[in-house]
């Protein structure tokens, strides 16, 4: 069986180690390889990059992974390293990745690809014409519910898409008298964090692959927690937004609005929510499940504050069954990557893809500071 070999840097963060390394790359691993069809397999293998070495030798061990190095040049000089994979702070991830794609290997990145546009943008120039395949994690589109999601807008229950309202997050603890469940680097601005810069990059690729592309923005990104607890139990200033309230106007005229928090406690069946209303229909997307009401089954209510409720709004609403069986949404997109570089073809979720998510949360800053709406600016290569 034929081998593709791939070097993760960040696998000892949490989403590098659990996502990517453990439910991707080692469960393609231990499900035999990478199935092309027609009877043809190829097996991956890990080699495992980072700055500390223990932790490192330690995840080796626990998970029969042959390589790991603390030296990332020495890595990319390896003619068998054909992939090259990045969970790094934001911050760090634009030089490795130019780094990796001058020694010719294809890249696949978490997001935000880089913290400027420009950097994203001369990325995504540099791989093309290097020949390279270069993907970004697109994460949500493989979720379940935005996977039903999708399969009712190619389907056109909708009719006219007219509106998209978002919900995410959750209370992230301070630290102090309980342990934070989230590095405490993403609420320091000078490390890459923020939340806007975080989830804008998602929601820009959810809104153009599932409704159309974001043309201008208004929000507000605000830090409502001031003071955090790092992981030695040390209090810091959040210098980094940890809420950002969003509208964005898109392509066709539909208006989508999303609120990203850290600070917010959960009321609703899942961390993340999009209802999406059309003329013909409605639907309520989570993590998995999602939810429809067609024009015909929908009531019609009488504001009248007077008296209880004359309906069970939830009740009025149906499941969209699964049709289908949903692998983890990261080793999905991981095994559409490795097919697409195997090929070597591009990906569809690509570097300018990227660049278009950081363009959304910089312009969405801009919006917050300016108090204003902030058209996007085209993107090219």
């Amino acid at each position: 069986m034929d081998t593709i070999t791939v070097a993760l840097n960040g696998v000892t963060g949490r989403m590098g180690y659990r996502q990517h390394l453990v439910r991707s790359i080692l469960a393609i691993r231990d499900q035999g390889g990478l199935d092309l069809g027609e009877g043809r397999k190829v097996q991956v293998e890990p080699v495992l990059v980072g700055r500390n070495e223990a932790k490192l030798r330690d995840i080796a061990q626990r998970h029969d992974v042959k390589r790991w190095s603390t030296d990332l040049a020495a890595v990319l000089a390896d003619d068998e390293v054909q992939v090259y994979f990045d969970a790094q702070l934001t911050s760090a991830r634009g030089g490795a990745l130019a780094a990796a794609i001058a020694a010719g290997k294809h890249i696949y990145t978490e997001k935000p690809v880089s913290t400027t546009v420009e950097e994203a943008v001369a990325l995504a120039r540099q791989a093309a014409e290097a020949g390279v395949t270069a993907g970004v994690v697109h994460d949500k589109l493989f979720l379940p519910g935005l996977l039903k999601l999708r399969r009712l807008v190619e389907g056109g229950f909708f009719g006219r898409i007219l509106s998209v309202r978002g919900e995410f997050g959750y209370w992230v603890f301070e630290g102090d008298w309980q342990e934070a469940q989230r590095p405490s680097w993403n609420y320091r601005i000078e490390d890459g964090g923020g939340i806007a810069v975080d989830m804008l990059c998602h929601w820009n690729y959810v809104l153009e692959n599932l409704f159309g592309r974001v043309r201008s923005v208004s929000a507000a990104a605000v830090t409502h927690v001031p003071t955090r607890w790092d992981e030695s139990g040390n209090a810091y200033d959040a210098t980094a937004d940890d809420a950002a309230y969003a509208i964005f106007q898109l392509d066709g005229g539909v208006i989508a609005q999303i609120n990203s928090s850290w600070c917010v406690r959960v009321h609703r069946d899942e961390l993340v929510e999009f209802q999406v209303d059309g003329t013909e229909g409605s639907a309520v997307a989570g993590l998995r499940d999602c939810v429809v009401q067609h024009r015909a089954q929908t009531p019609k209510p009488v504001w009248n504050p007077d008296l209880p409720a004359a309906f069970d709004f939830r009740a009025g609403w149906s499941q969209v069954p699964d049709n289908d069986e949903f692998d983890n949404g990261f080793k999905a997109q991981w095994e559409l990557f490795l097919r697409d570089a195997l090929a070597g073809r591009p990906h569809v979720y690509d570097l300018m893809s990227g660049a278009r998510g950081i363009n959304l949360a910089q312009a969405g800053l801009a919006a917050s500071e300016q108090r204003r709406w902030v058209d996007l600016p085209e993107l090219s290569l």
